[in-house]
């Protein structure tokens, strides 16, 4: 028995890369963990070594004070904001636009990139790509203030091609059609780069093969490139998932009216709010911690949902 381990052993080590001990591989390849260095450093200082401030949550935090100086109240502001009377609110808003956004968007650049997968003049193909990408590099406050022209009640494109003069902005339920609508146009594009990387790598004789036996276009789509898409699918919505607490601040807040509320407030706005306008820093730290714990909790659940139903977990 102990011979047999002993052998086992040895093999384990064998299958280790030139069975070097792990000392061996990090001096002669000493370069590249060096240049590993630099991010891992950048990712503590800049995201680890912040979480000390978390405490100020449970503080009654005052700058002149500091950390532990500051008085400590345990889930004194998590009461507060749990009885806030627009609580309620701003989990709706915020879960509703995070949803629908995953659920109309998630599919576009997928179904795209199957589109643009079948066109076989490169030409055409290269100058269709650019025209999708191009949204993806206008900034937030440039797209916002498109929007506002485009829906302007008096000369807006939409009023124009409807014969209306509605200000669209001032109506609580066309908000979210306007947010997820203007970010599938701004992002979608760019959404489909992983994916036709993906289906560039699918071998070319599957396609012929299928081709031979007779199968459609919309077989061999069925077939050869979805499967192939799954795991990349998968991973992408773990990602997604995982930040559905997380609708983007700078949209919501410059597209933001007194009379559009009822839809547009959501924690992300509040949290600036409270922070940066009313200086309520324990307050605003405390509100943004529940949404980054709801966010983990979601991104656990979806990851070990993905885990079950998905044959490829060499990711999760």
């Amino acid at each position: 028995m102990t011979e047999g381990r002993k052998d086992m052993s040895r093999s384990k080590a064998a299958v280790r890369p030139g069975g070097r001990s792990l000392k061996k591989r990090i001096l002669d390849n000493w370069q590249l963990y060096l240049m590993l260095l630099v991010p891992v450093v950048l990712t503590i200082i800049y995201k680890y070594i912040p979480m000390y401030g978390i405490q100020i949550a449970f503080r009654d935090y005052k700058a002149s004070r500091g950390f532990v100086g500051s008085e400590w109240i345990g889930l004194e502001w998590f009461r507060r904001f749990f009885s806030a009377p627009t609580f309620g609110r701003m989990i709706k808003n915020t879960i509703l636009l995070s949803f629908y956004s995953l659920l109309w968007s998630f599919p576009i650049p997928i179904i795209l990139a199957l589109m643009m997968n079948q066109l076989r003049f490169q030409r055409f193909k290269r100058v269709t790509q650019t025209v999708l990408y191009a949204p993806h590099f206008i900034s937030t406050m440039v797209i916002c203030g498109m929007i506002r022209i485009f829906l302007s009640p008096s000369g807006g494109l939409i009023n124009l091609i409807a014969g209306t003069s509605i200000d669209f902005l001032t109506e609580s339920d066309a908000f979210r059609t306007i947010y997820i609508a203007s970010g599938i146009w701004q992002d979608a594009g760019w959404g489909i780069i992983v994916y036709m990387a993906t289906l560039s790598n699918v071998d070319t004789s599957l396609y012929e093969a299928a081709k031979v036996d007779g199968a459609s276009l919309f077989q061999r789509i069925l077939h050869i490139d979805i499967p192939a898409l799954t795991s990349i699918m998968v991973l992408n919505l773990i990602m997604s998932a995982g930040g559905l607490m997380n609708v983007g601040f700078e949209k919501v807040w410059l597209l933001q009216t007194d009379l559009n509320k009822a839809t547009s407030d959501v924690i992300a706005v509040y949290v600036y709010q409270q922070g940066i306008e009313n200086a309520k820093y324990s307050y605003s730290t405390a509100v943004g911690l529940f949404n980054t714990v709801i966010n983990i909790i979601l991104l656990l659940v979806v990851n070990k949902i993905a885990g079950r139903i998905s044959e490829d977990t060499s990711f999760i």
